[in-house]
């Protein structure tokens, strides 16, 4: 008898620990599958979406919260009415919300003058004779007219409360060799600097120039092999947003720019943006790996290249392309229509994150399709830099 109640107390204690071992399990897989509190910075270039009510805007950007954009690069022009009505929304949902304004294009405007912009090589104007595309009315970055009216922009438009800050979009010249995928588009072999490209040989740089260097660069067989002229460029736009970064710092509002890629490999040799040297809180390149015919291993080289070219003091937001019709891609022509498909999404992150980026942001959000967001979700807790 008293080794049946053994047995049976054997028993009892057998179960109780099988028990407290089930229970000790399920808590530990309760406890791994507790989601990483890291996210990676995700931010987004964006429009007005066209007669939007408050509350489909709400609706809208409390999406985009949700689906982990931190922040809206948000184009609205010139507009201050509106940038405080769509800057106070998304603020109630808990993003960031930084004015998206073009620099040097700038339209037709009564408060610019036809002489303000910038010259070609051949003479001619951006303002009646713009290099590719009619919106590309590229301003003289060496005129104080231009600076004026740029420094009134950005600073009433940085008095608005609603604002987090300025994004600089257009702070270049004009492509003076377009990335080689847009070659086709625009029927151009570009093997070389062109004259109706080359961009800006008004009187006062040119003559700014030659007091600086002696050097009459409209003498010049081959202005391209100068490298004194191409540095007095760099050195314009350079000027031009430290002066403005300035002006928007003394506002206490933070101030950064899209780029293009670089800025050694590209920037410098497309659009005479020696970035690297400004004075800006944040760079967004806009790495889109189409446009260079290139992969996303590519959107990792340019990524390590930028990350180091501001000694990884700057954050560095890697912009990604996105492919607003995945399923037809291949037969589109235009490159604009190209991008990031759903499956080369993940690695494009992958590349950013592991070559230094601080953080991505998408153009648009408006491009990405369920199948890119789904992608997305399951990356956007990866620490990349930890793999």
């Amino acid at each position: 008898m008293h080794s049946i109640k053994i047995n049976v107390m054997k028993k009892i204690f057998s179960i109780l620990v099988f028990v407290f071992l089930i229970a000790s399990c399920k808590k530990e897989v309760k406890k791994v599958m507790v989601s990483s509190p890291y996210k990676i910075p995700l931010y987004a270039w964006a429009q007005l979406p066209q007669d939007a009510t408050d509350e489909e805007l709400k609706k809208e950007y409390q999406d985009l919260k949700n689906k982990g954009v931190d922040g809206l690069m948000y184009s609205a022009g010139h507009d201050p009415l509106t940038y405080k009505r769509v800057g106070k929304i998304v603020k109630q949902v808990g993003m960031e919300f930084h004015a998206w304004i073009p620099t040097m294009v700038q339209n037709n405007n009564p408060a610019l003058k036809p002489e303000w912009y910038a010259i070609n090589r051949k003479g001619e104007s951006a303002f009646d004779k713009p290099a590719y595309v009619s919106h590309y009315q590229f301003l003289c970055p060496n005129r104080e007219e231009v600076y004026d009216f740029l420094e009134n922009l950005y600073s009433s438009i940085a008095d608005i409360e609603e604002i987090d800050g300025i994004h600089l979009d257009y702070i270049r010249f004009p492509d003076v060799i377009l990335a080689e995928g847009l070659w086709e588009k625009y029927e151009l072999v570009m093997d070389k600097e062109y004259p109706q490209f080359d961009y800006c040989y008004c009187d006062t740089c040119t003559n700014d120039f030659k007091s600086k260097s002696g050097i009459d660069i409209k003498e010049i067989e081959d202005p391209s092999q100068v490298e004194e002229w191409k540095q007095f460029r760099y050195d314009l736009i350079t000027n031009i947003v430290n002066k403005l970064a300035d002006v928007v710092h003394r506002k206490n509002k933070v101030i950064n720019a899209a780029v293009f890629p670089g800025p050694n490999s590209v920037a410098k040799k497309l659009v005479r943006q020696e970035w690297n040297k400004w004075n800006l809180d944040a760079f967004y390149p806009m790495n889109y790996n189409d446009f260079y015919l290139e992969d996303t291993k590519w959107i990792g080289e340019l990524t390590k290249e930028e990350v180091s070219s501001v000694s990884d003091k700057k954050p560095v937001y890697s912009g990604l392309f996105i492919c607003p019709k995945p399923d037809t891609k291949a037969k589109e022509a235009d490159p604009e229509n190209h991008g990031l498909l759903p499956e080369e999404l993940e690695n494009a992150i992958k590349e950013s994150m592991k070559n230094g980026a601080t953080g991505v942001c998408l153009f648009t959000p408006n491009r990405m399709t369920d199948a890119h967001w789904k992608v997305l979700q399951n990356v956007i807790h990866t620490d990349f830099t930890k793999n």
